[in-house]
């Protein structure tokens, strides 16, 4: 008897583990044939960043903008590309995702008239594009940025302060951004708001495809060798990569003291500010913009709105009234880079402190 109601409880017990297996099961089950069901693309969000020959993008921007989607949503996945400033390589990336199903694309534009048509197209299937950094032409649902023009007039009066008395005399050299850069023209527009009426001349000038440094460098060289060391007082260069060629050309010429701009605050412009081969260079903090740009395309997949996010609004040739959030940036000079990139934590000082420039970073508190 004993033996008897040993084996039943023993059944009883395998009849309620199999009964629980099962209700566990069961809606394990479901959430497997849900995910099945469901398209490939589903939660995910389309991340297209332009080049990597600016260490920004991998670095930081890439970085930022993927850990801030994953802080706000545990299911969401970033698929990732990057163009390596090729914009027939973007727009494959492009139409890849939207194939796949991705409903949301943050775009950093390679060329913005040529994503007009993708970015159209992809808009008239659902798709909602929100253009980053640049402002890709088209159907795009938001725009983040900084304010460009406002950039430009920056440089514009970082040149005039860095001139000083020279600068009603001065001769100006300028290299502006790549012809297929949206933002390119408004760097230029707000350079020349400063600059013309308050230099003596702009004596050469010229747009870069696609920021070359090597093509900067020279161009630079022929200028020198056309004007004449003394033709030129200081070179408006629209970034640091650029800024990188110029000062190589100045430096092969056996020319100082020549003031010369930048924008993006890299660590070799950050060591050039020390030796004194660059004046200044424009730094944008990237994670407010990327972390903004984060929480818009979150927004949009989950059907919510952006209004509070988008302060102002933007035009493209293209497009009026895009919902836009534009942020300000700030002139960093060897004066201020310790309470500017170094303080944000943009720069490292074991980094940018090398031997040859110790001597600079002691006398600035650096080290």
């Amino acid at each position: 008897m004993g033996a008897v109601n040993v084996m039943n409880a023993t059944i009883r017990r395998r009849i309620v583990v199999s009964a629980l297996t099962l209700s566990l099961a069961a809606p394990l089950a479901a959430c497997g044939s849900d995910h099945q069901e469901a398209p490939e693309g589903k939660d995910h969000i389309g991340l297209l960043l332009p080049e990597n020959k600016s260490t920004r993008y991998e670095k930081f921007d890439h970085r930022i903008i993927s850990r801030r989607i994953a802080s706000l949503c545990l299911a969401c996945k970033v698929d990732y590309g990057n163009a390596q400033s090729s914009a027939e390589t973007q727009r494959t990336q492009f139409e890849d995702m939207v194939k796949k199903g991705v409903k949301v694309i943050v775009l950093d534009p390679v060329d913005a008239r040529a994503a007009k048509g993708w970015v159209d197209s992809a808009a008239r299937q659902g798709v909602q594009v929100i253009a980053y950094d640049r402002l890709a032409e088209g159907d795009v649902k938001a725009y983040v940025s900084y304010d460009n023009e406002k950039i430009g007039r920056l440089q514009g009066e970082g040149i005039l302060a860095a001139l000083g008395p020279r600068a009603a005399s001065a001769n100006v050299v300028m290299f502006n951004g790549s012809p297929d850069d949206p933002n390119a023209p408004s760097f230029k527009k707000g350079a020349h708001a400063a600059l013309d009426g308050k230099v003596r001349k702009i004596v050469y000038e010229k747009d870069v495809p696609e920021w070359s440094a090597a093509t900067a460098k020279k161009d630079m060289t022929d200028v020198i060798h056309s004007l004449g060391p003394q033709g030129f007082d200081a070179v408006y260069s629209a970034n640091d990569g650029m800024a990188d060629g110029i000062t190589e050309a100045l430096k092969s010429a056996g020319l100082k003291n020549v003031p010369v701009s930048g924008q993006d605050a890299e660590l070799p412009a950050l060591q050039r500010l020390l030796n004194g081969t660059q004046a200044f260079t424009i730094y944008k903090e990237v994670r407010p913009e990327a972390e903004t740009a984060a929480e818009i395309a979150f927004r949009l997949l989950r059907g919510q709105s952006i209004t509070s996010l988008t302060s102002t609004t933007a035009d493209s040739p293209s497009a009026a009234h895009i919902p836009a959030k534009l942020f300000k940036a700030t002139v960093v000079t060897k004066e201020n880079l310790k309470d500017t990139v170094v303080s944000d934590g943009v720069v490292r000082t074991d980094w940018l402190c090398t031997p040859a420039l110790a001597a600079e970073c002691a006398s600035l508190g650096l080290t």
